[in-house]
């Protein structure tokens, strides 16, 4: 990996945090860093709050959405609420379809099914919301681009309201609203919130329309902390607000699906990283091999019995999920070498046994190991239809856009994307994106690189500081976990090999010019390393600080990013 130190931030503003805020020198660089440069600016990141959230109205469209689904809710009309099957997509179904059944409104969910129908609004979906006698579909997480879509619909006397947070193309659908603050006309302050966010602005228009307070629909952002945290979204401006305050709805009072979740893992607190790893994968399993509607069915679940019978139909599907992801990525990994692909600039493989619904996983999988942009392709009905995700600072979307003559249809964002060609095409497609790939990626983003917040020694591990860098939580994109680097500390004797396959590290560190202070440390799948620290030699470590519960005991832990030998 390479190693990058932050560069230094203003020194005046680092003295004027200091000064004001009363912190280190260390914390005062670390606000810095993130854009914070004023005691009121400190405040609102230390202290988030709900009325920093934005107006929802100031969202292009929001005025027609409320209209059209009051009038809908009035007049008796049915209502079906239309998702993506991802963790996003299911949980803003979740949301929307649980709020209006609590206004009175004849409601429905709909989920596409990933392989008969693929990514966002469908000709099926629609005609099934025909012959229910749906008169508004509201389509979220999906639906900016379907412009042939909303338009069959409306001939149909169908209306739609969409909210999505993707990119729009040149064309705006002609729905009843869209709302989307990604959109070019769209004057809403904030433009980086997720499908449920979108969502949730949604919802709290409608309880302001209706008088309704705040505290009403509080209960809804344990779903939009889990959507925050699973679509990879900055965690900043509304965003952290929203996380925040989501993390101590499920802290405190989760659903019962999502602490039927819970219960799988002995934690005594939840953050978004908890969130990411543990509780999405299983959120999103039921989509990626079933079908998203047991999610939906999870997180609307009224009793915990109810909620605990679903998990137990998840888990067995997560599991399958599992053993389809490994061994898919162990046959696409020989596949590159088979096809001598290891020097090329991308990666794409292609297999039409391949399960549709893992290749995103796969994707990321072949990253950790050949470091480029991937896209891994399978069969979809007569075309092949794939996950790319990419590596940081390349913009596959961009890529793509520039391969768009031999695709179907394509969507996403910087670093992640779905697609679709024929098949005869795949060859053609593969060489158009090594060359654009080729041409356009920095040699130096094709090595994994980590961000070192600040040089500190061990004796500036503290109790108090380890207090504040709690605060600078819900950490996630725009506001990752500080990393440090500590030089020339070295093992005290107890490094060993941890995990099934010994893939993880685990040492006891002290710092050679501060003996005083040891701490313990793991690093994740960092065992190819132990030889570097089993005798003692002295190694310089980028690391997080977090808190190690156990047995009842808090302990601050060194969690492991990289190290080398000190010289």
């Amino acid at each position: 990996m390479r190693w990058y130190l932050k560069q230094d931030p203003d020194e005046k503003i680092v003295a004027h945090l200091q000064e004001v805020l009363g912190v280190d020198p260390i914390v005062g660089r670390l606000l810095a860093q993130r854009g914070i440069d004023t005691f009121e600016a400190a405040k609102k990141f230390f202290r988030p709050s709900l009325e920093d959230l934005h107006d929802p109205f100031l969202m292009a469209d929001m005025t027609e959405a409320v209209h059209r689904i009051l009038t809908a809710i009035k007049n008796r009309e049915s209502i079906l609420v239309f998702g993506d099957y991802d963790v996003d997509g299911t949980t803003s179904v979740a949301l929307m379809y649980s709020y209006l059944k609590s206004l009175g409104a004849q409601v429905g969910t709909y989920i596409p099914d990933r392989y008969n129908e693929g990514y966002g609004i469908s000709y099926q979906g629609i005609d099934y919301a025909i012959q229910q006698g749906v008169h508004l579909i509201i389509a979220l997480d999906c639906g900016i681009k379907s412009i042939e879509h909303i338009q069959y619909a409306s001939s149909k006397g169908v209306d739609f309201i969409i909210c999505d947070h993707h990119l729009p193309g040149d064309i705006i659908p002609d729905a009843v609203a869209v709302l989307d603050p990604k959109r070019v006309d769209c004057l809403y302050p904030y433009k980086e919130l997720c499908g449920c966010g979108v969502g949730f602005k949604l919802i709290e228009a409608l309880n302001i329309t209706q008088g309704l307070p705040f505290s009403s629909i509080e209960h809804y952002l344990d779903l939009v902390a889990t959507a925050i945290a699973a679509d990879v979204v900055p965690i900043t401006g509304e965003n952290r607000v929203l996380a925040y305050y989501g993390l101590k709805v499920i802290n405190e009072s989760p659903r019962p699906g999502i602490k039927a979740l819970m219960k799988l893992y002995d934690l005594a607190t939840y953050t978004m990283t908890d969130i990411v790893f543990k509780l999405a994968p299983k959120i999103n399993a039921a989509g990626r091999i079933e079908h998203g509607n047991f999610t939906v069915e999870l997180l609307t679940e009224a009793t915990e019995e109810g909620a605990n019978k679903t998990v137990e139909k998840i888990v067995n599907i997560n599991e399958e999920r599992k053993s389809l992801d490994q061994g898919i990525t162990e046959e696409a990994l020989k596949q590159i070498i088979d096809q001598k692909l290891i020097n090329s600039k991308s990666t794409v493989v292609y297999s039409p046994s391949w399960h549709k619904g893992v290749i995103g996983i796969v994707a990321s999988r072949l990253i950790d190991t050949y470091y480029r942009p991937t896209i891994v392709f399978t069969d979809s009905g007569d075309y092949l239809a794939a996950s790319a995700r990419s590596v940081k600072n390349f913009d596959i979307y961009q890529a793509l856009e520039k391969c768009s003559e031999h695709l179907i249809q394509f969507g996403g964002h910087m670093y992640a994307a779905g697609l679709t060609i024929k098949k005869e095409n795949l060859e053609a497609f593969r060489q158009k994106f090594e060359e654009v790939v080729a041409s356009t990626i920095e040699e130096t983003d094709l090595i994994p690189e980590i961000e070192i917040d600040a040089k500190i020694q061990f004796s500036e591990i503290t109790d108090k500081f380890l207090r504040i860098l709690k605060q600078f939580e819900p950490f996630g994109p725009g506001n990752p976990s500080p990393c440090f680097l500590t030089k020339e500390v070295f093992d005290t004797g107890y490094a060993k090999l941890a995990g099934a396959r010994g893939e993880h590290l685990k040492v006891s560190f002290k710092q050679r010019r501060n003996p005083g202070y040891k701490f313990s440390a793991i690093g994740f799948n960092l065992g190819a390393q132990y030889e570097n620290v089993k005798d003692k030699q002295h190694v310089d470590i980028i690391y997080s600080i977090e808190e190690n519960n156990w047995r009842n005991k808090t302990t601050i832990q060194l969690q492991i990013k990289d190290l080398q030998l000190s010289w």
